[in-house]
């Protein structure tokens, strides 16, 4: 027990008044002689202990009654603990990713938390809420009410790092503050682990809701496997998290109009293809009929007619190689010498190659330098007997330069297999024991701020890339090298060309990082747009002489196909899908962590938050007490004989 008032408890040394006055009362009787007294003797002795035991009595009464109304008065209370002299701040997490769409026992699992929350948070209460895409700081259920209840799923999930850290920044700054951090979710198992660095004023709740049912199929992934002049194969990849499945229908449509039908069987991982035609643009949804979580029963994607890359080669050297790697099915090459280069050309490129030109002009080198910062990419292919002061004009513009040339055999042995030209469907594992290309001489590069994509033997750079400039520092021709008779030439050109310019893929993933470029002529302050049945966004663009590069991350947030528009002309059609991270139902395990309280019901952690703070008031008991003395000593007093 402890006290509001202690200082008031030094009034219970008024106590030693009742107990003077009462050792007053009691002084000893003085003895009077008087004639046969035998009978009188017998009822004085009774009435004088009767006497002494009412006083006794009432001195206890009195003692109690002025001991109740003192206690009352310093108002004792009791507490769990010493956090009731602690201003508290609590802020809650809601999960709203897609995998809060499963079942629980009394409907889908965020629904079901919204109402919970509403139902046993105090109107009043000053709480801060966040969510995987909102946040409201500093308010009340009150306040925010209706916009939980109708809180949407997002696709977008905060990591449990990312969302306590968010959490902390919405307390004060007031020091010794009791902080409460609930988190309301699921906790599906991720690759990213969860250490809370947590003060002593600081409880974290873990309110793990789970499903009753964890089974869930998904469409995982689809793309084109093979492509014939007539038709695309359209290979498709389904995912199940729970029990095998005999029959699984799957729908191809092509906007409204259904094109192809199927089903399958499914235990952990299952796949079929459509076969589609290539002569037609197709606005395509893959579809199947699951009654678990929705987000990821639909895909989207889209075959445009593609659009072919635009590259330039100046050639001084036979550049046939060029032709059989960029062919006319994906590519849009021009071949010139340098004598007949019409400059106007180049702003029209998307590529464009030097192939072994003794002298750069200082004109090319110019309209390179500006090509390249209109997002244009440049391939760089040395002769055996160049101008290294005319190359250096250009190479210098990206913090580059050859310094001598060296007459020595070098092999060409290491590859850099992070490098974005290899890092995608080139090769299946490092190769470590194949035929090494070799070059008869080379230059070497006097700057070390590039990115080396092959290496010689001696660990300098016979490719390297440096903005979007990439650099060979020998000559190709069949009397300087082998390296067109070696496999690695198709890959490297070719992925080099496809990255000078980003068509569209077949689909994208809202919430990560997505590039792509879109071959247009935009007139002064126009702009591109997203734009899907009502749904107008502006993505993050940058425009260039022919092309625009558009990036999107976490908009849009609906999947669907959105068609790119210059005002009301459409010039192509672009898929965005949900990650489908959450479709697998396997959740994670807290039960070993020691800095967190883990539970599954929400009325019980914000009942252990009250009670933390709860202070139970005892005067009012005391008064009851100090009146039911009063009432005891009346009652002695007046019936006591």
């Amino acid at each position: 027990m402890q006290f509001k008032h202690p200082e008031l408890l030094y009034a219970l040394l008024l106590l030693l008044i009742p107990i003077v006055v009462h050792l007053f009362q009691l002084r000893r009787f003085k003895k009077e002689p008087f004639t046969n007294v035998a009978f009188l003797k017998e009822i004085k002795e009774n009435s004088r202990k009767s006497s002494q035991i009412k006083k006794w009595l009432i001195l206890c009464t009195r003692l109690l009654l002025l001991t109740a109304i003192v206690l009352a008065f310093t108002q004792p209370f009791t507490a769990k603990n010493d956090r009731f002299k602690t201003e508290k701040e609590t802020v809650i997490y809601i999960d709203n990713s897609f995998s809060m769409q499963a079942k629980g026992s009394q409907g889908e699992l965020l629904k079901r938390a919204l109402q919970d929350l509403v139902v046993n948070i105090p109107e009043s209460e000053n709480i801060s809420v966040i969510t995987n895409n909102a946040s409201f700081k500093n308010t009340t259920i009150k306040a925010i009410k209706n916009n939980l209840l109708q809180l949407n799923y997002s696709p977008n999930q905060l990591t449990l790092d990312a969302a306590l850290l968010k959490s902390k920044t919405l307390f004060s700054k007031k020091k010794g503050l009791l902080k409460n951090l609930v988190f309301i979710s699921d906790f599906q198992q991720n690759n990213t682990a969860f250490n809370p660095d947590l003060d002593s004023l600081t409880n974290l709740h873990l309110i793990q809701l789970k499903p009753i049912n964890t089974n869930n199929i998904s469409i995982d992934t689809a793309f084109i496997s093979e492509t014939t002049p007539i038709n695309y194969q359209l290979k498709v990849i389904l995912k199940n998290s729970g029990n095998p499945i005999d029959n699984v229908p799957i729908s191809v449509y092509n906007g409204e109009d259904l094109i192809a039908k199927t089903s399958l069987e499914i235990d952990k991982i299952s796949e079929t293809s459509f076969t589609l035609p290539t002569n037609e643009i197709i606005n395509g949804k893959i579809t199947i009929d699951d009654t678990n979580l929705r987000f990821d029963n639909n895909l989207f994607f889209n075959i445009n007619y593609g659009s072919k890359i635009n590259a330039l080669a100046v050639n001084d050297a036979d550049g046939a190689f060029l032709n059989r790697i960029f062919s006319n099915e994906e590519f849009n090459l021009t071949s010139t010498s340098v004598n007949k280069l019409n400059y106007s050309l180049i702003e029209k490129k998307h590529l464009i190659v030097l192939n072994e030109i003794d002298v750069i002009p200082n004109a090319l080198a110019s309209a390179l330098k500006h090509f390249v910062s209109q997002g244009g990419s440049v391939i760089v292919i040395p002769s055996k007997k160049v101008n290294i002061q005319s190359y250096n004009l250009l190479l210098n513009h990206f913090n580059s330069s050859f310094s001598t040339q060296i007459d020595s055999e070098k092999r060409i042995t290491s590859i850099n297999y992070a490098h974005p030209l290899y890092k995608k469907g080139v090769f299946e594992k490092q190769v470590s024991n194949f035929q090494y290309p070799k070059v008869e001489s080379f230059y070497e590069v006097a700057s070390n701020s590039y990115a080396w994509v092959l290496r010689f033997e001696d660990g300098k750079p016979f490719l390297y890339q440096q903005n979007n400039v990439f650099v060979f520092t020998a000559a190709l021709n069949n009397n300087n090298s082998n390296f067109k008779n070696s496999p690695l030439i198709v890959p490297t050109l070719y992925n080099i060309a496809k990255q000078s310019f980003k068509t569209p893929e077949l689909y994208y993933t809202i919430g990560k990082e997505n590039e792509f470029e879109v071959e247009t002529q935009l007139q002064q302050d126009d702009i591109l747009s997203l734009v899907n049945n009502g749904i107008n966004i502006i993505p993050r663009q940058k425009y260039f002489n022919n092309k625009v590069i558009i990036n999107t991350s976490e908009t849009p947030d609906v999947a669907n196909i959105y068609s790119i528009n210059n005002k009301v002309q459409t010039i192509k059609n672009v898929s965005f899908n949900y990650n489908r991270s959450e479709s697998n139902l396997l959740y994670q395990n807290f039960s070993n962590y020691k800095h967190v309280i883990l539970s599954n019901s929400i009325p019980d952690v914000f009942n252990t938050i009250k009670s933390d703070t709860k202070v139970n008031a005892l005067w009012k008991w005391f008064v009851i007490f100090a009146l039911m003395l009063l009432i005891t000593e009346m009652l002695i007093l007046k019936y006591f004989k």
